[in-house]
């Protein structure tokens, strides 16, 4: 399966704040570093001299897809090419508003028609050469000629007419229709000299060669697939170099594994807790627990029958679902309130519309009668009546004769994924219909062969969310059956695409709210998709090893899977937190315990600076 999901503004100073809950108290708060990092990163760089030998290594369990920014949709792979590769723009650590990032300023013609951005000066790629205009131009034109380099963020170029870069300080593009995204292109700018030498970008992974080329805060220098990612710091990094001396990001194949690592000191974080785990881990020495409300959401897919755009469909879906009373009666039939209780055991919000109520300004959810509430009873009259009788085994029976037995794919990795399962047999077999449960170490592969009947399905969204958007338009299909398209799960409704296209020119924050709203209903009352929860963010680091760290929003956000670097690039070694304790400038730490959500952030200087598939198989 799938997840999907990038910030910088002027740095922050002020008294120090503090979001206490019951309990906490001012022994309990992390060791803070004033002075150093945050305060030279927020002058725009500075010294960056890190701890001896000190590295942050971060547990995942998601595998890599790509390590070439146009293929990449994972939600682990593209949280990498944010840390190695600049954006025109960024998203503000604190409340995610544009800030800049390889563009220092932006300007549109009055018609919308035109953009110019104005590219850095200081930005230089990890092998010595400047980056320019030139390297965004060739980017994006490299997206608008060749489908292959359109795979991953084809939807931000879709629209674009041309591409210049009349002096390397300037960028010039010019749209066929205006674009709301403007502003959000969530595109890795790679470097021209090195990328114009790729043949076939479909095939190019980027991972034979190393150190990578980039420009971002950190640089990745070693890649073993479903062993370990490599990073050192960008000593050349416009805002400042990292504090540790290498970041490391460490397969594990379950959260066990990850969990007893963080317990032995042999990783710094952990992501993606349970709650029995991110209990279990408060009560640990030099550990520090973070329950942030989430940016992704945690849905049912059905397939809707795989197609390609060629006209051609594949796949092996039950026609059974093709048939709208059949999802309604499925969904009707899904209690939320004891998914969030007893899965998520409260550390989620009850799923709603599309887009997560993190994002209050897209949140939506139906009303009324529309509402497909949990009602079993109801989920039967519905069968009923559109013609699935029960026989004398009490199974219910397709207008073809034969039982509805369907099956659900489950990531092997993924806890969550098999508790709803259960919970789903139960619910759906009283209804008489069966549910084979086929977790696999790998879903992605019969997920995009349309090998499925139901999929746990979920993506990080970005504060733009027009990528989660344009993954459900019948553009993001596959070209043919044998190619790979940016589809979540081969939606393609004219109704939806129509709206999506009116989104994506309207200028005026609260009209396309409007729309993207519009959007999220078209989604629920198709029925191909319905959302289970939203749940929180639960995870872990030790306080012996990070001394300091920014959550993404900083007050009660979360760490892992920011729209940006800042969690990563702002972390300091808690030796050197503890070292320049005597200094009299500000930094930042957090502390936030399970349960009661608790955020403390102490001494805000920093400089402050989205997207695919989620669960555990994540797709930013």
């Amino acid at each position: 399966m799938v997840t999907k999901v990038p910030p910088r503004s002027p740095a922050v100073r002020g008294p120090v704040r503090l979001l206490l809950a019951a309990g906490v108290t001012a022994a309990s708060l992390v060791a803070v570093a004033p002075g150093s990092a945050q305060a030279a990163r927020a002058d725009g760089g500075g010294s960056s001299a890190s701890s001896a030998g000190s590295t942050l290594t971060v547990a995942i369990a998601q595998s890599v897809d790509s390590l070439s920014p146009f293929l990449a949709q994972k939600l682990v792979s593209t949280s990498i090419h944010r840390l190695t590769y600049e954006y025109l723009t960024n998203y503000d650590v604190k409340d995610a508003h544009t800030v800049p990032g390889l563009a220092t300023a932006w300007k549109s013609s009055p018609d919308k028609l035109t953009w110019t951005y104005t590219i850095r000066k200081d930005s230089m790629w990890s092998d010595g050469q400047q980056a320019t205009a030139e390297d965004a131009a060739w980017t994006f034109n490299k997206m608008m000629t060749d489908p292959n380099a359109a795979t991953a963020n084809g939807n931000f170029t879709a629209n674009f007419k041309k591409v210049t870069a009349p002096d390397p300080e300037t960028l010039v593009v010019e749209l066929k229709k205006p674009q709301a995204t403007m502003t959000a292109l969530d595109v890795p700018i790679v470097p021209k000299h090195i990328w114009e030498k790729v043949g076939d970008f479909s095939k190019f992974n980027n991972d034979q060669q190393f150190p990578i080329v980039g420009n971002g805060p950190f640089i990745i220098t070693d890649f073993k697939v479903d062993q370990y990612i490599k990073l050192k710091p960008n000593k050349k990094f416009w805002r400042g170099a990292p504090k540790f001396d290498q970041l490391v990001f460490k397969y594990y194949k379950d959260t066990d594994a990850a969990v007893a690592a963080l317990q032995k000191g042999e990783v710094s974080f952990v992501p993606n807790l349970t709650p029995s785990q991110a209990a279990a881990l408060t009560t640990q020495k030099n550990i520090k627990v973070n329950d942030a409300p989430g940016r992704r959401f945690y849905a049912l897919a059905t397939n809707p029958g795989a197609r390609a755009k060629d006209g051609k469909t594949f796949g092996d879906g039950n026609p059974a679902l093709l048939d709208p009373e059949v999802r309604k009666a499925l969904f009707l039939a899904v209690d939320r309130t004891t998914l969030v209780d007893r899965v998520f055991q409260k550390h989620a919000v009850e799923g709603e519309g599309y887009i997560p109520p993190r994002f209050s300004s897209y949140f939506w959810k139906p009303s009324g009668d529309r509402k497909l509430a949990y009602d079993p009873a109801k989920a039967e009259q519905v069968l009923d009546a559109a013609g699935y009788k029960k026989n004398g085994d009490g199974k219910r029976v397709g207008k073809d004769g034969k039982p509805l037995d369907f099956r659900i794919l489950c990531h092997a990795t993924e806890p969550n994924d098999k508790a709803a399962a259960k919970y789903l047999q139960e619910w759906w077999g009283k209804l008489g219909i069966g549910l084979k449960v086929d977790c696999l170490d790998n879903v992605s592969d019969p997920w995009l062969k349309g090998e499925y009947d139901l999929a746990f399905d979920g993506w990080s969204v970005n504060p733009d969310p027009d990528y989660v958007l344009s993954i459900h338009t019948c553009g993001a299909l596959p070209a043919t059956p044998k190619d790979t398209g940016a589809t979540d799960n081969f939606i393609c409704d004219p109704k939806f695409d129509e709206l999506y296209a009116r989104q994506a020119v309207e200028y005026d924050p609260a009209a396309r709210a409007g729309i993207v709203k519009e959007m999220q209903s078209r989604l629920y009352d198709t029925g191909y998709m319905n959302v289970l929860a939203y749940p929180n963010a639960l995870e872990a680091y030790r306080t012996d090893q990070i001394g300091s760290i920014t959550t993404m929003p900083e007050a009660a956000g979360n760490l892992f899977g920011q729209d940006g670097y800042w969690s990563w690039w702002s972390a300091v070694p808690a030796a050197r937190t503890a070292n320049d304790s005597g200094d009299e400038s500000s930094g930042t730490g957090v502390i936030i315990g399970i349960g009661a959500a608790v955020v403390v952030v102490v001494g805000i200087g920093i400089a402050l600076g989205m997207r695919r598939r989620t669960t555990a198989d994540d797709r930013e």
